[in-house]
């Protein structure tokens, strides 16, 4: 064997979205980009908040943290991480967002291969631009479709994500917090990003009151935003209702494993839930499933009754279809019976 052939082929950098369930959604980048070279290693951009995901995502080498601003340039952020990879000597950046200032550090990193679509005019930014972004319905199809070699026939299924969270890893974190016990427990996430996509407050109080008659623990989760929802779901079911939000994700993503069942609304914690594998049950209102549902199997999504003629209509034109449906026309009585047939 000659020392080309048996050297290690340069590392694959992922440029990922920066919200939580799509950075869910780009492990199936990283499967695609192992399956074409198990020896390759893949590196991934992440945030402080999505930082925890990646120690959880099979064949992901390491996180590069970078906490960029979202609505300016934050040139020495910019200049800093291009110093990091640069060091990394990777051969190859997928770019994920269409935005400009998303291909930035890899240029100035010197990356020799920068693989994106053309977005907002990237052309000398990327070197490997591909076109008919808005061809491809979903947000998975655009990610995936970067992982192919150009004019790749894409497959009849995208690999799944995936998220594996070790037992013993779990066995501590109940210990931890007192929650070693044999009585089932669902886990609810009231929080959601977007106008009009949370299930009220009200209506998660009232299902976790039904499920502690039940029998059933509730964990509620989320980030700091959602603390108030969980002392009012608590406050209306009783010492069952544990209240695990808080600003690490990495929280949410050991709780979800633990649970045996998780109520979520359209969001991220929903797309960590799927791809641990834990059974679903996934509210929807104004956007539309089809496009935004994990790629894994949920155990149930469910939509405000009637407008079939709407839901349809999504297939072909996205959230438009959908927009003016409240998730809180879903009714509590709907997501009990859907909880209580899967526990």
């Amino acid at each position: 064997m000659s020392p080309e052939s048996s050297r290690t082929p340069s590392p694959a950098l992922i440029v990922p979205y920066v919200w939580i369930g799509d950075f869910v959604r780009v492990h199936s980048v990283v499967r695609l980009l192992r399956a074409q070279d198990p020896e390759r290693p893949v590196d991934i951009v992440a945030s402080t908040l999505c930082r925890p995901l990646a120690d959880y995502m099979p064949g992901v080498r390491r996180a590069i943290v970078a906490d960029l601003p979202r609505r300016r340039l934050g040139l020495a952020l910019q200049h800093d991480l291009a110093r990091r990879l640069r060091e990394a000597r990777y051969g190859q950046a997928l770019i994920m967002s269409r935005k400009w200032k998303a291909a930035l550090a890899p240029v100035l990193a010197g990356i020799p291969s920068r693989t994106g679509f053309a977005g907002e005019v990237r052309f000398g930014l990327l070197n490997d631009v591909r076109f008919g972004e808005r061809r491809l319905e979903r947000m998975i199809d655009q990610m995936s479709a970067l992982a192919l070699p150009k004019g790749t026939k894409p497959p009849a299924e995208w690999p799944l994500p995936e998220l594996r969270v070790p037992e013993n890893e779990i066995g501590q974190w109940r210990a931890q917090r007192g929650l070693a016990t044999s009585a089932p427990a669902v886990a609810l996430a009231p929080g959601a990003v977007g106008k009009g996509k949370a299930w009220p407050p009200g209506h998660y109080a009232a299902l976790a009151r039904a499920l502690v008659k039940d029998g059933i623990a509730v964990w509620v989760l989320g980030g700091p935003g959602e603390s108030a929802i969980a002392r009012e779901i608590a406050d209306a079911a009783g010492p069952s209702v544990h209240d695990l939000t808080g600003p690490d994700l990495r929280n949410g993503i050991v709780a979800l494993a633990a649970a045996d069942l998780a109520v979520t609304n359209d969001s991220g914690l929903m797309h960590v839930s799927a791809a641990i594998g834990t059974p679903t049950v996934a509210i929807f209102g104004p956007t539309s499933p089809w496009h935004w549902k994990p790629l894994n199997p949920v155990a149930a999504i469910l939509e405000p009754p009637g407008d079939e003629k709407a839901r349809e209509r999504a297939r072909q034109i996205g959230n438009k279809a959908v927009r003016h449906r409240r998730t809180a026309d879903v009714a509590i009585e709907t997501v009990l019976l859907a909880v209580r047939r899967l526990i």
